[in-house]
């Protein structure tokens, strides 16, 4: 059982890259994970490219028309299929990286679009999601709040890799923090 009123001393920053946004029917492509403390030092980090089979995503990514304004990345995760990780060695590796630096502590999750993410993770690693807490912190509640209430736009590449794109959350909430700080807001 989860201790979910314990004050958190860490995050998981978690960003998946899927074929498509439909957690029943899309696949996971490749995950990033990266645990910090709350000053943004990085504790740990995971990286994996999921073992799919090539027809289902080949079928899933032809039917999404975001994959074709990311031809690069289609192609490369294409390449990359047969060399991933199976998805159940994934989800024991994202459970063992959380019992080594969380422990009793529940692991909250971090990132941008994160609900999508947990609905991922719900479907296809549902002992993952026992690991995890039910509140997460989610980067783009910030941003909404600082693009209506303080017309402030922070600037990311549009790169969608994993690792990359906890990169950028990091970097984005941070900015916010300290526009607040500056600002005293």
């Amino acid at each position: 059982m989860i201790k979910k009123h314990v004050t958190p001393t860490k995050l998981l920053w978690v960003d998946l890259e899927m074929t498509g946004l439909d957690a029943e029917n899309d696949v996971i492509l490749e995950v990033a994970a990266e645990i910090t403390d709350f000053n943004f030092t990085t504790l740990a980090s995971y990286e994996a490219c999921v073992r799919q089979p090539k027809e289902v995503v080949v079928d899933r990514m032809q039917k999404n028309t975001w994959w074709q304004d990311y031809p690069a990345n289609r192609d490369e995760f294409v390449l990359k299929l047969d060399q991933g990780i199976p998805s159940d060695q994934v989800e024991q590796d994202l459970i063992a990286l959380i019992k080594e630096h969380f422990g009793d502590e529940p692991a909250i999750l971090a990132g941008n679009s994160i609900h999508n993410d947990r609905n991922f993770i719900k479907h296809w690693w549902p002992q993952l999601d026992l690991k995890l807490h039910y509140r997460m912190l989610d980067v783009s509640s910030f941003k909404i709040l600082m693009q209506g209430k303080y017309a402030r736009e922070f600037e990311k590449k549009e790169v969608h890799r994993a690792f990359d794109d906890i990169q950028a959350s990091i970097a984005e909430l941070q900015d916010y923090l300290e526009w607040f700080k500056e600002n005293g807001s």
